[in-house]
């Protein structure tokens, strides 16, 4: 018997209830598969979906209930910034409060200014500064070979140029002599104590994206340091942090850096969410 959108959705967000997922998972879903936007999605509820599309469908509510597969990881899309990436497992799915990271540089760059992204994934931090500021020089670095692939691919879709590097944080800039404007990361800061206590989506994104030593400040440790080798100090460093480092990330660059100007920026639920080092 075949199935309405209607129907399916129905019975897909009551399923995905009951199993303590997100019920709009499965409206977005099957409007991916339907390939409409949300008004044409609307319009449709009463056809009737075809064999093809209603066994997909299945399947992924299926898996998305028993496993916690990211709707992300379905659709290989992610949006951000009003802009759509291509992703998959090798790079960490961008979220929501790494967009407020973007509004916080935004007003502290110049036309002309060298920018590096350190640990870029699937490009979305320089892409996107790219795009919004393309007087800037992009340069970002990545330790993943799948991960840069992925960025390039996305660099390409969105017609945004990047120089893109593959080595640990920065030193592939380093090596390369230049001396960036603005240098911006949101490495992996999640102690790994705290993996237990994460949601199963979460665990989907690399492990090296995620988790980090020291309880969380191994990668801000070093790229602090790395940014002190470098010939001249850059205008500005931005980091996306944890929300309870805000007091530990700014002493790490003060203790290598003391006459630093460090700021504690919040996110949009009140959380220190970025830290803005000034030089």
């Amino acid at each position: 018997m075949s199935n309405t959108v209607k129907e399916a959705r129905v019975w897909a967000s009551s399923f995905l209830e009951k199993q303590n997922r997100e019920p709009r998972v499965a409206e977005l879903m099957l409007q991916h598969l339907l390939d409409v936007d949300l008004s044409e999605f609307l319009l449709k509820q009463q056809e009737e979906l075809s064999d093809d599309v209603w066994l997909m469908y299945e399947s992924w509510v299926m898996e998305h209930a028993r496993t916690g597969k990211p709707l992300e990881h379905f659709t290989e899309r992610a949006t951000f910034y009003g802009r759509e990436f291509w992703v998959n497992r090798d790079v960490l799915i961008p979220r929501p409060e790494t967009e407020e990271l973007i509004v916080a540089i935004m007003p502290h760059l110049h036309a002309g200014d060298v920018v590096v992204d350190i640990g870029t994934g699937s490009g979305i931090i320089a892409l996107t500064i790219k795009k919004e500021m393309p007087s800037v020089r992009m340069l970002a670095t990545d330790l993943s070979e799948r991960a840069l692939a992925v960025a390039k691919e996305n660099s390409e879709q969105l017609d945004a140029e990047a120089e893109f590097f593959e080595g640990n944080f920065l030193e592939p800039i380093r090596e390369t002599g230049e001396v960036p404007d603005v240098i911006i990361s949101n490495p992996p800061y999640i102690p790994e104590k705290e993996r237990s206590e994460l949601d199963a989506t979460v665990l989907y994104d690399p492990e090296a994206a995620l988790f980090a030593e020291e309880n969380g400040l191994a990668a801000y440790r070093e790229i602090v340091e790395q940014v002190m080798q470098l010939r001249r100090l850059p205008r500005l460093v931005a980091f996306e942090i944890g929300y309870d480092q805000g007091e530990s990330v700014p002493q790490l660059i003060k203790s290598n850096c003391p006459d630093a100007h460090v700021e504690v920026l919040q996110d949009i639920n009140g959380k220190d969410r970025i830290v803005l080092w000034k030089n």
